[in-house]
This record gives C-alpha cells, structure tokens and sequence, in this order.
C-alpha cells in the first residue's frame, strides 16, 4: 500500500473516512492545514476524518538504483558530479570575492597616495604662508623704527647676512628685553627662597634604582634616539629619533601619545615649552619646527622655520616660555618668537669655522651657552647677542652643555669627558673622565641642581657639590641597548626616574621598583 500523496510506503499510513484513500501522516496533516480538503477529491476534509492504521513494521524497499552494483555506480557518480559543480561554484566566488577585494585595495591605496599628496601640498602651504606671516611685520617694522640688524653687536648688510639673509631680522626689542630682565630678577629672588622639595629622591634610593621599564618608541629600520626632554608637570616624555620622527610618550601609562612626522632628516633635539602644550624640534634637515597640542592629545606642526643653512644641532627654550634659541652647523644661532615664528636675530660667530653643536639657557635667561665643533664653549649676553667668555680645554666637538639651577655652575661634555666650570670667577674647577677613550654625549643637572647625570658606553648619576668638595658618582647603569652608546639622559620629576635613549629605538625608563608611574614593559 502507497501514499496517496507521495506515492511510497507510508511510516504512518491513516484513511480518510470520506473517500477511504490511504495517506502518509505528516503529510495529509500539513495538506489539511493548509488546503482543509482531499489532495484528491478535493472534498472537505478534517484532521477528524482521518483514522490511523494499525500495521506491522514497514521496511522501506531499497531503490532500484542500489540494488545492483551498475545501479550503485550510477549513484555514486551522480552524487559525485553534483559535488563537483558545488566545488566549480565555490571557487567562482572565491575568484569573484578576490577580484573584489583587490579592486577595494587598488582604490585603498590610491586613496592613502592621494592624502600624502594633499598634506605635503598642504605643508608646503602652511610653510609658505608662515614666512609670508614672519616677513610681513617684520619688513613693517623694520621701514618703521629703520632698525639694524647685528651679528656679534656688529652691523651687518644685508648681502652679508648669510643664512636665510632674504628675511628682515626686526632684531630684540627693548619690550622683550625689559620682558626677560623682570623674568631674570623674578627667578634669581625666587632662587634665593627655594628650598629643597621634600618629595626629591634621596640618594639612598637612587643607589637602588634599576631598568623598569622599556619602550619601543622609533622605526626598527633607522634605530637611533638622539634627544629627550620631559614636560615634568604631566610627565610627558619627547624623544627625537634617527628616523626622522619626534614621539610624544606618557610616562605613566606606558603609552605614546602621539607621533611627530614631518622632518626630513634624524631629530637632532626636542624641547617642550612651559605652557600652551607647544612642543619644538630640531632637525638635521635644517629645519626647526614649532608643534601645537591639542585636546585629542595630536599635535599639529604650526610654523616650518628654515633660516639655518645647516644641520640644526640644539634648541633651547627661554624661561619666559616666549622666546627659543637655535644652534646650528651654520656657525650661527637664531632667537625665535615662539608664538610668530619669527626669527629676531641671527647672531653670527665670523671665528667660527665648523658652527654649532650644543646651546642653552642659563636659567636666568640673560645668558646663553652655545658648544662648537671646535671644542670651545662660548658664553654670549643675550641683551646684546656679544661673546662674553670663552672656555677652552676641551677636545674635540661639545656634545652638550648644562647650567645648575643654582645658576653657578656650567657643566659641559666632549670627547675627553665633563668639564666643571664656575661662573663667577670663570674657570674650570673639576674635570671627569668617566669613560677613557669614548666620548660623553650628554650631561644634564636635575631641577633641584642636587644631581648631575652624564651619558656615554653607560650612564651615570654623581651628586653635585660645592667648587671645593668631592662630587660622587653615586650610581652607574650599564647601556643595556647593546650599543655601547647611550646619547641622552634626563631626569625625572624630583629625580623620581630617569629616561635614557640609546643608539637603538627604545626608550629606558630607570627607577625604584614598583613605585606609581611605572610600567613594566
């Protein structure tokens, strides 16, 4: 007996009561609720008019196609067949989906070709209108006060002003000198009242700082950290890489902030300014760049200058956070207004042959110490952009050079190792040579003026003293770079830590152990 419906032995065989054909359940039942009548007879018809029958187990015969060994080839290769075409479709569309996404990764790629397009054009225009911006009121001010410019207190024409001589240098003003001599007394008096912050490290726990925390900050294919500042009130880290880039990192969540592109060439030296979230950088490209914070935590790059002729070796900032300087390879250095980019002055050193290596501050402000390639260390009166003193000894290039914040002490490092020197009787009083033959490429003072680190083949940390005293290394870290060339050490917030960059991409964080602010790499 077959179903009705199907046309196969039913599972389930029922009758209808009405025409007495025999159905397959499950399928009268759904036919029922859908039509409500006799797939056949086309009568009315009820889930009650249905009656099950009561049979023996049904074995369902095997198809004719396998009951013979041709007839279960025949099946075989039929399910085959269709396995096949599945498989043609399937790689139909992977082809098709291929096609796809290479053509959404041609228009990607021509896409991002065309935003670096659009930003170089756009940073050719931004570089353009600022010195549009820095020529206008200077020429202005210039026909209007028919001011000179100097070089070393001497006039200078303008066919012999060298570096960028096409630009009108309006010279400092008697406003910002008068801005700089109140910054000067204002510090010296404050000076004189300050006492040692509780919260500095004590040497004790500077004898027990370790390596905890490194971090990976530059390219792998141009390794190399050359300059780090750190911006103590929210502990941001800058470094100034080889590989053209300035990172902006957070010292205390382990993350970087954000990456400065646009130099051409390695970032010589980096240096934030007290306020406004305005960041500088030097570079071998020639150019100085001044960057812009904003809220996202990115900076934006607001003036390109390019008044130097040479590699740009150093910049310092001014205590007034109003004014920077610039040294360069071009044997002279540029006082910048900050917040026009306008350079006032290009003070040109006519005894100098190879230019510029190093420069900063005094932290009075009236005072400024520049290092040359010719191992002399030149102390210049910024009122009056003159070489006050001059101080020799050294051998080889000036690597870098650091006044104490008590402003009596200058410490000043080359190849033969750091010099001390007094300025108030303008000699040198002590010499190290912590490391023989290799060159010490960088000194610094902390805040406090208590310690003085120096960074060579490892760093060091000697505690300060008077002119007469012993002045101690207290603690010596090896260069765990594997490069043997550690360029630049700066401390840390009272002395809290210390950040070292070597001659590979990352950056080195040292201090105690488990302390707030550090991060394990």
């Amino acid at each position: 007996m077959n179903c009705a419906l199907s046309g196969e032995v039913p599972e389930e065989p029922v009758v209808s009561k009405k025409s007495g054909l025999l159905f397959e359940k499950r399928l009268i039942e759904r036919h029922i609720s859908e039509y409500g009548k006799c797939p056949v007879t086309g009568e009315p018809l009820t889930a009650d008019d249905i009656v099950p029958v009561q049979t023996g187990k049904i074995v369902r015969p095997r198809p004719a196609q396998a009951a013979s060994i041709p007839g279960m080839l025949g099946m075989f290769q039929l399910e085959w067949d269709s396995l096949m075409l599945a498989n043609f479709a399937m790689e139909k569309q992977l082809h098709t989906a291929r096609q796809e996404l290479s053509h959404a990764l041609y228009q990607h790629d021509a896409a991002c070709r065309v935003i670096a397009r659009l930003k170089k054009e756009r940073d050719e225009a931004r570089s353009l209108l600022a010195q549009a911006e820095r020529q206008i009121p200077a020429a202005q001010s210039v026909v209007a006060a028919n001011a000179s410019v100097h070089s070393n207190g001497t006039p200078v024409a303008d066919d012999q002003q060298g570096p960028g001589a096409s630009n009108i240098r309006p010279g400092i003003s008697a406003s910002i000198l008068e801005k700089m001599t109140e910054c000067n007394v204002t510090l010296s008096q404050q000076r004189k009242m300050r006492q040692i912050s509780p919260t500095l490290a004590p040497v004790d726990a500077l004898e027990r700082y370790t390596l905890i925390s490194s971090h990976p900050l530059h390219r792998t294919s141009k390794p190399g950290i050359l300059s780090i500042d750190i911006q103590s009130n929210k502990n941001l880290i800058a470094t100034g890489g080889v590989d053209t880039n300035a990172v902006i990192f957070d010292q205390p969540s382990g993350q970087i902030i954000s990456t400065l592109s646009g130099h051409s060439k390695k970032v010589t030296s980096v240096k934030f300014v007290g306020r406004d979230d305005m960041f500088i950088s030097g570079s071998a490209d020639k150019t100085v760049r001044i960057w812009q914070g904003s809220d996202d935590g990115n900076y934006n790059c607001r003036h390109i200058l390019k008044d130097h002729t040479a590699e740009v070796q150093a910049v310092t900032v001014h205590a007034t956070g109003d004014y920077f300087v610039t040294a360069s390879l071009d044997s002279t250095w540029c006082f910048y207004n900050i917040a026009s980019g306008l350079c006032l002055t290009q003070v040109e050193d006519a005894s100098a042959s190879e230019g510029y290596t190093s420069v900063a501050f005094h932290p009075d402000g009236l005072i400024l110490g520049t290092g040359t390639s010719e191992a002399l260390v030149k102390i210049w009166d910024v009122k009056g952009q003159s070489n006050v003193a001059t101080f020799e000894g050294h051998v080889g290039a000036i690597t870098a050079i650091a006044f104490s914040e008590n402003g009596y002490f200058l410490a000043t490092a080359a190849s033969d190792g750091i010099k001390l020197w007094d300025l108030r009787k303008l000699r040198n009083f002590k010499k190290f040579t912590p490391y023989d033959a290799e060159p010490t490429n960088c000194v610094e003072f902390d805040y406090s003026g208590n310690y003085l680190a120096a960074a060579g083949s490892d760093i060091r940390i000697i505690q300060t003293a008077s002119v007469k005293s012993e002045w101690n290394t207290i603690k010596t870290f090896p260069d765990m770079s594997g490069t043997g060339k550690a360029t630049s050490v700066k401390f840390g917030p009272d002395a809290n830590y210390i950040a070292v960059g070597s001659m590979d991409r990352n950056l080195r964080i040292f201090g105690l152990p488990g302390v707030d602010g550090a991060m394990e790499s």
